[in-house]
């Protein structure tokens, strides 16, 4: 056995003091959709919700003399040092953005208790991780990186030590979210070449993808923070060692607005709460297909620190992906009965859910905001079509994210 292996089981053995092992479960709906056997490895069950606490306990256990940690984090990590410091009984700065939801800031604290100071910084992560990094170094503290540290990436694979001995056995497949790399890297670590993997990241988070292509850990120019979890801008240099031989076709983007048809499926179906990053592993489900077919497939749900107050956006995005919804921008003739002309070119399945007038200055049209809702995608051909033979004039608006974010 390795030595990364044997860390690996040994860390996981220490953790038992601390929290039980998170279930592995068959799911019957997702094996049968497949046609293969859909294992999820449940860390959305974890005392906080994610397996960053993993990392955050192996690291501490190993730093026994360290009574000063230090974070940056908008969410996951925060929670699970958090909760450590509470367990070692050691003092922790955790530096989050202003914007970060009031939700997980109360949650960290939470976790934390009187061990535990969250300081606030900055409207971005950069700023907040620079702050941090520049507070430990006055202090002496000590940085505990969400992922680019050896004991952290050590304490996430046993992630995967729980696999092998609750299957009792190593899957054949293996599909996992990828942030910074931390589970990702410690799992390709502890499994090797044993199993085959794939890689899956959000579109607007794409850095393992970026890093392959660069052959380095490059910054991207842009990252979407809607799969909060999974969304970072740069690779880490410890992490990416370990996995810049994986190669792109073991890796996958999606779609953010994707993943929120993965999140309504597994709660309204199975009653899992998934956060974006929890749900990128099932999500990659669709894209596997075939090759997937009859085999043993782990799943790792990664996290499960949703606030409820986003449901209605990731119903939204659901519905705009899955083409049943749409928004337009009407040009309504300004006359008597133009109104009752246009609602008359509704079917039976299409429902209005939004009518706004823009503007009034035209004098003989008026610009209409429009949101609409049907049952099936193919339904709003028909609805164009009657649109187009009764002479109205609109834009269809639902793809053009630029134009979207400001009026819809």
């Amino acid at each position: 056995m390795s030595d990364f292996r044997t860390q690996a089981r040994v860390a996981e053995a220490e953790m038992r003091a601390v929290f039980q092992a998170t279930p592995l479960q068959l799911n019957d709906h997702l094996s049968a959709l497949y046609q293969a056997e859909i294992w999820l490895k449940r860390e959305d069950l974890s005392p906080v919700r994610s397996y960053k606490l993993r990392g955050a306990f192996n690291a501490m256990r190993k730093l026994a003399g360290q009574k000063h940690f230090v974070c940056a984090s908008a969410g996951n990590a925060a929670q699970g040092m958090a909760f450590m410091c509470a367990h070692f009984d050691v003092q922790g700065t955790i530096f989050m953005p202003v914007t970060t939801p009031q939700q997980k800031i109360q949650k960290t604290q939470m976790f934390g208790g009187e061990q535990v100071e969250v300081r606030l910084i900055g409207d971005y992560f950069d700023e907040c991780l620079a702050a941090a990094q520049a507070y430990c170094a006055n202090q002496g503290a000590y940085f505990l990186s969400p992922f680019d540290d050896d004991d952290v990436i050590e304490g996430q694979a046993s992630v995967g030590v729980e696999i092998e001995d609750q299957l009792g056995g190593v899957p054949d497949h293996i599909i996992l979210p990828v942030g910074g790399g931390g589970l990702s890297s410690g799992l390709i670590s502890y499994f090797g070449t044993t199993c085959t993997y794939t890689f899956v990241e959000p579109n607007g988070g794409a850095c393992l993808r970026a890093a392959i292509k660069a052959g380095r850990p490059v910054k991207l120019d842009k990252v979407d923070t809607f799969a909060d979890g999974a969304a970072v801008g740069q690779i880490g240099t410890k992490t990416f060692a370990r996995l810049k031989d994986v190669g792109l076709a073991n890796t996958l983007t999606i779609a953010e607005d994707r993943i929120c048809t993965t999140m309504l499926e597994m709660l309204n179906i199975e009653g899992i709460v998934l956060e974006p990053a929890g749900a990128l592993a099932i999500d990659a489900l669709k894209d596997l297909g075939q090759s997937i077919r009859g085999r043993r497939v782990v799943c790792i749900s990664s996290g499960g620190n949703f606030d409820f107050e986003r449901l209605p956006e990731v119903k939204e995005r659901a519905q705009r992906y899955s083409g049943v919804k749409k928004y337009l921008i009407l040009r309504l003739p300004q006359r008597p009965g133009a109104l009752k002309d246009f609602l008359g070119v509704f079917g039976p399945n299409d429902d209005i859910t939004r009518f706004e007038y823009l503007k009034k200055s035209a004098r003989n049209f008026g610009s209409v905001l429009i949101g609409i809702e049907t049952t099936t995608p193919d339904q709003f051909n028909q609805f164009f079509e009657r649109l187009d033979a009764a002479g109205f004039a609109y834009t269809d608006l639902t793809d053009d994210e630029m134009l979207a974010q400001f009026v819809v």
